[in-house]
């Protein structure tokens, strides 16, 4: 047997009270939800407040209305999160139970649907004030990390969306019964906390080099530069982790073991690369935009 790290003893519910019969529970995954929101809005309110990190030193939004656009922003991840999970990687089953779709609680999320709901959001709330969009769109992801960094964090406590077989010496025992055993090891098996990688690279790598290009290289004056950066970055980041990360049960069949979206002769992408390469490109082709136009 490989060696391995035991799984720390946390639950995922932080507590539980009963109030009139009925069960209340604050877990970790709704308040990484909570705490990365906040943070986020702070770091924005704090840009837009400081008026040398923008071109003729006029933030594009005032603090009021970086709250405003909050209740869009929370409304698009939660929105765009469940439709795109639903529509991505399980179309066929909340096609036959549409009222599944409603059960949050049960978990089934997707950022890339999430991202897509904040940039609706956010279109609608600037056309609707007449705020440049890709400028609002520059200071809106300089709060996504820490929702991302907190969140990734929550899906290990949570013990989910853990990675492949490893036999690296940082390798965790999960807990989950579907975790412990490997078909593609035949045995009980250690497996990459894939989870960790995703916050080190698109929490706090990638929120570290936002805040530093804002702050110390003037990026909020380069309109689409920091979209850029973050469309290219988080892309990069979740494609590289693809390749230890577990894939969707759903993909995972006897002729495609890796659970690959799309391959030809045993060669392809899983869902999450094939969802990130867009990011990737559009990322790509608004830092060179910014770049040329500075």
């Amino acid at each position: 047997m490989t060696a391995m790290l035991p799984f720390p003893d946390i639950s995922p519910e932080i507590f539980s009270i009963t109030l009139f019969g009925m069960e209340f529970a604050l877990r970790w995954y709704a308040l990484a939800y909570i705490v990365g929101i906040l943070i986020g809005w702070r770091i924005v309110v704090r840009a837009v407040r400081t008026p040398r990190l923008w071109r003729g030193g006029q933030p594009v939004m005032t603090a009021q209305q970086v709250e405003d656009l909050l209740f869009w922003v929370i409304l698009g991840v939660i929105l765009g999160g469940r439709l795109g999970y639903v529509l991505f990687y399980q179309p066929e089953f909340y096609l036959s139970n549409p009222l599944r779709i409603l059960q949050l609680w049960e978990g089934g999320m997707s950022f890339h649907g999430g991202a897509l709901g904040v940039i609706l959001a956010a279109f609608i709330f600037t056309k609707r004030h007449r705020i440049d969009t890709l400028s609002a769109g520059d200071m809106v992801t300089l709060g996504l990390a820490p929702g991302l960094l907190l969140g990734r964090i929550a899906n290990f406590i949570n013990a989910e969306l853990w990675g492949r077989p490893t036999d690296l010496p940082w390798g965790v025992a999960f807990p989950t019964e579907a975790a412990q055993f490997c078909p593609e090891v035949a045995g009980i098996c250690a497996r990459h906390p894939s989870q960790l990688y995703e916050a080190a690279l698109e929490g706090l790598l990638l929120g570290a080099v936002l805040v530093w290009l804002a702050w110390r290289r003037g990026a909020l004056m380069r309109v689409g530069l920091l979209t850029g950066v973050f469309l290219a970055g988080y892309g990069a980041a979740r494609f590289l982790v693809e390749f230890v990360r577990q894939p969707d049960a759903q993909f995972v069949t006897e002729g495609n073991p890796l659970g690959l979206a799309w391959h030809v002769g045993g060669y392809g992408l899983t869902m999450g690369q094939l969802l990130s390469l867009p990011m990737i490109l559009i990322g790509l082709f608004l830092i060179l935009r910014a770049r040329h136009s500075a």
